[in-house]
């Protein structure tokens, strides 16, 4: 038998996301919505976190609008030190669990239905009774799945394993019992970076371990990324890539005028990185990767038999005294791009560069408040393709220029993204008379025209 239920919105995913734009339409909306989630808790893809994993940005800007995240306290320790405090898994999960149970579901306006898998056509069904439900949806479907990615946590290795062979996952990294003569780190990107590092900061000596990255990858340097107090460098630090954008002849140029700006930083400055998934880390960090000397770069691995590991360029030996970390997975979705509103749904899509909380909650936002058709409201919010290579950057960049001109037109959308605590610039102004903020905002004023208009020759002929 299944049930009937009546909603608004039917939001698939309880992750970032669904819980961003969720609490966009119930700030600016009298909507009711209904929250569906495979998993047991709120919080997406952080329940299955390793338990070393931190935000790589600010606490501060992550999260959904209404309810802060972290004490916005410096850390005075460790690879952070200077910086703003970066939430953890545990943190991170207590912080959602609190948004659901504390703010969403005391409204009265929200229903959460965990352990269930959204089956299409407005249905779904427990994991764990077999209940099927049915809903009407009188406004929106929210699909927030269509970009849903792969982790090293949830999915299995992308390559072979022989009996035998010691190989783990980030998290169970963290629980290993028998001690191991050397380690090998599978991947390029955040996952195997804070394998890595966590590691090293537990005492293993860095000749130990091995680090097979079938990519080099560009890091943002978290210096330019700081709130509060520390605002002035992150104005600056924007001021600095528009005027890389104006001036570089080529997506090459541009990120070595950013590198020797130190906007952006590299693992290993005799290698070209050709990954750009936008992960922040911090100079601290940067130092200790760099005591990585066994650098393994034969592209991707395609088995790890008992005494080889085999990849896409050859064989390296390997012993049953190694353990293997798998951190290899195909991360970020990068679908076909589709319309973000459309008749009867919402298909939840990166929009410009940024944090993804406040993307989705500004979908939210604009949902709420944009009177008009689809047409209008998909003007404001073109989507893009999550970053991976380098260009994408440049794209993403651009949709930022672009992006501010065309929602600065609606005044209701302008006022809360200026207010917003998910945006990075919202505090600026108790800093205008900073003298890094003043030259920020000239440099700003001199280079943004000539930034997006190089920027879209730059993309034209990449793609080309």
């Amino acid at each position: 038998m299944t049930e009937e239920l009546d909603t608004d919105y039917l939001v698939v995913g309880a992750g970032a996301a669904g819980m961003a734009f969720t609490d966009a339409l119930l700030a600016h909306s009298d909507a009711r919505v209904t929250i569906v989630d495979r998993r047991a808790a709120p919080g997406g893809h952080w329940i299955d976190a390793y338990p070393y994993v931190r935000l790589h940005q600010p606490s501060s800007f992550y999260g959904i609008d209404s309810v802060p995240l972290g004490p916005d306290a410096i850390d005075a320790t460790g690879t952070n030190a200077g910086f703003y405090e970066l939430a953890g898994a545990d943190e991170l999960r207590a912080y959602f669990e609190r948004v659901m149970h504390r703010h969403f579901l005391p409204s009265g306006r929200v229903r959460y239905f965990p352990c269930c898998d959204y089956v299409g056509e407005h249905r779904f069904v427990s994991r764990l009774s077999g209940a099927s439900h049915h809903v009407n949806v009188r406004r929106r479907l929210v699909d927030t799945s269509y970009l849903e990615g792969t982790i090293p946590a949830t999915s299995a290795p992308p390559f072979g394993l022989a009996d035998g062979v010691r190989c783990v996952t980030a998290g169970e990294l963290a629980r290993v019992e028998r001690r191991a003569e050397r380690f090998v780190i599978i991947g390029g990107g955040k996952t195997a970076l804070d394998a890595c590092v966590w590691l090293l900061e537990q005492g293993v000596p860095p000749a130990t371990i091995r680090w097979i990255r079938p990519r080099d990858a560009w890091w943002l340097n978290r210096r330019f990324q700081q709130p509060h107090t520390l605002l002035p460098d992150f104005s600056r630090g924007l001021a600095i890539q528009i005027e890389a954008c104006a001036a570089a002849a080529s997506i090459d140029e541009l990120f070595a005028r950013l590198e020797a700006e130190g906007v952006f930083l590299r693992v290993d400055p005799r290698v070209a990185p050709t990954m750009f998934h936008g992960a922040m880390i911090s100079e601290a960090e940067l130092a200790l990767l760099r005591r990585i000397e066994d650098v393994v770069r034969m592209g991707r691995v395609r088995a790890i038999e008992r005494d080889a590991i085999v990849l896409d360029g050859g064989r390296i030996p390997t012993d049953e005294r190694t353990i293997h970390v798998h951190c290899a997975a195909r991360g970020l979705a990068r679908p076909p791009l589709r319309p973000i509103f459309e008749p009867g749904r919402v298909t939840i899509q990166p929009v410009f560069w940024g944090g993804v909380g406040l993307q989705f909650a500004m979908l939210g936002v604009i949902e709420a408040t944009i009177d008009g058709d689809d047409d209008v409201k998909n003007r404001l919010c073109p989507p893009i393709h999550y970053w991976d290579e380098n260009a994408d950057y440049a794209r993403a960049f651009l949709a930022v220029l672009f992006g501010e001109r065309a929602r600065a037109a609606h005044p209701a959308l302008a006022g809360w993204l200026k207010a917003s605590r998910l945006n990075p610039l919202s505090g600026l102004a108790a800093h205008r008379d900073d003298p890094r903020v003043v030259e920020a905002r000239e440099r700003i004023k001199r280079f943004g025209a000539a930034a997006a208009a190089n920027l879209m020759k730059l993309v034209g002929a990449r793609t080309a």
